[in-house]
C-alpha cells in the first residue's frame, strides 16, 4: 500500500505540473462562477433510455431530464418528482398519476416549447420504449437495454391519458418493483412538442443527441474527448438553487483527475483511485463522501461458448481463483467479500449464502472430469474504464491469468475502448468478463433480473448469455407479492440455485466515493444511479 501511494505521488507530481503549465484558457473564466466535474469518459449519447453506461447516466439523468418518481438521496425512498402523487388499486394493476403543474421544458438555441409539461409528454417517453410500432421506438438504434432487460414493456397493457395532468398504466400482472422501475435513471421524461418537431423536419434521431428535458440544467455543447457544458435551468420547477453554469471536463486518467482536484481546476471528480482516497481524506480544501455501495463487480462466464456451457467447468475457475488476494490488491479496504448478487445494504441480503472457496486441486480435478486437458485457452476481458464495483479490471484480470496458470489454464487479456468493449460484449465474442453492476433502484430484482435473465441477453446487460426458465419462473413469482419475508424467502431460493450454475462468480460490493473540493455545497452521494449537481452550489 505505502509503494503504491508513493508511486501515486510520482504520478500526480508530474501531472500537477502537466496542469500548472498550461495557460488560462477562455473555458476557465467562463466557467469560473460555476462547477467543473472532471469525468472519466464520453456519453454514448444524451438519452439515458439508450444506455445502461454509468457515463451516460452520469451526463444526463439528473442535470438534464426529471422522472415522474425519484429517489430522497439519503435514504432511498420514492418520492414525488414530475408525478405530484400517485394511487395503486387493490389488485396492484392500476396505477395512476396526478402530474405536477407548471413544469417548463428547456428553452434552448435549438427549442422554443410553446406548452409546459402534460401528459402527452409522459405517454410519448413510456410508449416510445414500450411499443414496437411506436414512430420514435427504432430511432437511434431501437433498443432500450434496461427496459428490455426487466421486460417491463412486456407487462405494461396500456397507458392512458385521462386529462391533461393525470395518466394511468395499467400492468398485465402484478410488479412490486413498478414504481422503483418508474424512479431510475432510465425512466426519463422527454419532450413530445419536441420529438413532433424534429420528425416534421426530417432529423428524429437529434432528440438524443440535442437533449431537451425539464430538469436543473439545459445542454449547451458537447465536444468529444473534451468536455460538455450545460448551463442552469432558471425555469426549474424543483427547490434549491444551483451553480449558474456546469461543465463535465472529459479526463480519462484518474491521476490527472486527481491532479485537476488538487489545484482547483475540477471541483468534484469521477471514481477516486483507491490508492487516492486517504491522500483526499488527509488533504486540506478536499472532501471525500463515502456509502456503502448498493453494487457488485463479478467475472462472468459467456456460457452460450463451450466449454463455458458447463456448471463444472464454471465451477473448477471459480475455485481456482482466491477471491480474497482480488479484495486485497485491487479493492484495498474499500470493499467487502460478494456471496451473491446483493450486498449487505439490500432489504434481500442472505448472510449465510454459500460462496466459492479458494480449492485449486479441487479445480484441477473437475476440470480433468470435464476433459480440459492443461495448456487449455480462454480470454478475459477487462473493462477498460474504472467503476466503483471495479476500479481495476486489467489488474484483476492479471492476477486471475495467474491463478488460471496454476490449474493449467492459460488466459489472454482481451481490451478495448469502452464502446467497442461493449459492443463485442452484446456479440457475444468474450469467453469471459470482469465487469458488474450498480443498482438503479433498490428493489432486488434490480440485480436478478437485468444481470442474469432470459430477457436481458438481447439487451446486452445478460454478460454471461445465460439463460434458465427455473430462474426466470423463481423472479417472476417474487414480484407477485408485496411482502417482503416471502420475497425473500424465493430470492434465497434463487441464490441457491446460481450458487449450482455459477453462470457469474461474485467478486466485491464497493464502497461508492464522491471526491469534491470543500467550497461545494449540497454535494451529496446518490444511492442509486448517476451524479446529481442540482441543488450543488460552488462558494468563491
Amino acid at each position: 500500500m505505502a509503494a503504491a501511494q508513493a508511486m501515486l505521488w510520482v504520478f500526480i507530481i508530474v501531472a500537477l505540473a502537466f496542469v500548472g503549465g498550461c495557460s488560462p484558457t477562455e473555458k476557465d473564466a467562463y466557467y469560473r462562477s460555476g462547477i467543473i466535474y472532471c469525468s472519466e469518459s464520453n456519453p454514448v449519447n444524451f438519452n439515458p433510455q439508450l444506455d445502461t453506461s454509468g457515463t451516460t447516466s452520469d451526463a444526463t439523468s439528473h442535470q438534464i431530464y426529471d422522472r415522474l418518481l425519484d429517489f430522497e438521496p439519503e435514504t432511498g425512498h420514492i418520492v414525488p418528482s414530475l408525478a405530484s402523487s400517485w394511487l395503486v388499486s387493490d389488485d396492484g394493476l392500476t396505477y395512476a398519476f396526478q402530474l405536477r403543474q407548471g413544469v417548463k421544458f428547456h428553452h434552448t438555441d435549438y427549442f422554443t416549447p410553446t406548452r409546459d409539461f402534460n401528459a402527452d409528454d409522459v405517454i410519448f417517453s413510456i410508449n416510445r420504449w414500450r411499443l414496437p410500432s411506436h414512430p420514435y421506438h427504432n430511432v437511434s438504434g431501437g433498443r432500450y437495454p434496461y427496459f428490455e432487460s426487466i421486460g417491463l414493456a412486456d407487462n405494461i397493457a396500456n397507458v392512458e391519458r385521462i386529462n391533461g395532468y393525470r395518466v394511468k398504466v395499467k400492468l398485465y400482472e402484478r410488479d412490486s418493483s413498478f414504481l422503483a422501475n418508474l424512479a431510475t435513471d432510465f425512466s426519463i421524461v422527454l419532450s413530445e412538442e419536441y420529438a413532433q418537431r424534429l420528425m416534421e423536419a426530417g432529423v428524429p434521431e437529434q432528440i438524443d443527441h440535442f437533449p431537451i428535458g425539464t430538469g436543473p440544467f439545459q445542454f449547451e455543447s458537447y465536444r468529444k474527448d473534451h468536455f460538455i457544458r450545460y448551463h442552469r435551468n432558471d425555469l426549474y420547477w424543483g427547490e434549491g438553487n444551483s451553480a449558474e453554469r456546469l461543465i463535465y471536463d472529459i479526463t480519462a486518467k484518474s491521476s490527472i483527475r486527481m491532479a485537476k482536484l488538487i489545484t482547483g481546476e475540477c471541483d468534484a471528480i469521477a471514481f477516486p483511485a483507491q490508492t487516492e482516497l486517504d491522500i483526499i481524506r488527509n488533504r486540506e480544501g478536499l472532501a471525500l463522501a463515502e456509502k456503502p455501495g448498493l453494487n457488485v463487480g463479478f467475472w462472468a462466464f459467456n456460457t452460450q461458448r463451450p466449454p463455458f456451457d458447463n456448471p463444472d467447468v464454471r465451477r473448477a475457475l471459480a475455485y481456482a481463483v482466491d477471491k480474497n488476494t482480488l479484495l486485497e490488491a485491487v479493492y484495498f479496504d474499500s470493499a467487502t467479500r460478494a456471496k451473491t448478487l446483493l450486498p449487505l445494504a439490500s432489504w434481500a441480503f442472505q448472510s449465510d449464502a454459500e460462496d466459492t472457496p479458494y480449492n485449486p486441486v479441487l479445480a484441477r480435478k473437475l476440470l480433468d472430469e470435464a476433459g480440459i486437458e492443461p495448456g487449455f485457452t480462454m480470454t478475459i476481458w477487462a473493462m477498460p474504464v474504472e467503476r466503483a464495483y471495479n476500479p481495476n479490471a486489467a489488474k484483476m484480470a492479471e492476477l486471475i491469468q495467474r491463478y488460471l496458470a496454476d490449474v493449467g489454464i492459460r488466459a489472454n487479456i482481451v481490451t478495448y475502448d469502452w464502446t467497442t468493449f461493449r459492443r463485442h460484449l452484446r456479440e457475444g465474442l468474450h469467453d469471459s468478463v470482469l465487469i458488474g453492476w450498480s443498482a438503479d433502484n433498490g428493489d432486488p430484482d434490480n440485480f436478478y433480473r437485468p444481470l442474469l435473465s432470459c430477457g436481458a441477453i438481447p439487451s446486452g446487460t445478460n454478460r454471461a448469455m445465460w439463460c434458465n426458465k427455473q430462474y426466470d419462473d423463481l423472479l417472476n413469482r417474487a414480484l407477485q407479492t408485496e411482502d417482503m419475508e416471502q420475497r425473500k424467502a424465493i430470492y434465497q431460493r434463487v441464490n441457491r440455485l446460481l450458487h449450482e450454475q455459477l453462470p457469474v462468480v461474485p467478486i466485491a460490493h464497493a464502497y461508492r466515493y464522491q471526491a469534491y473540493r470543500k467550497e461545494l455545497q449540497g454535494m451529496v452521494i446518490n444511492p442509486y444511479g448517476g451524479v446529481r449537481f442540482g441543488g450543488v452550489t460552488k462558494e468563491l
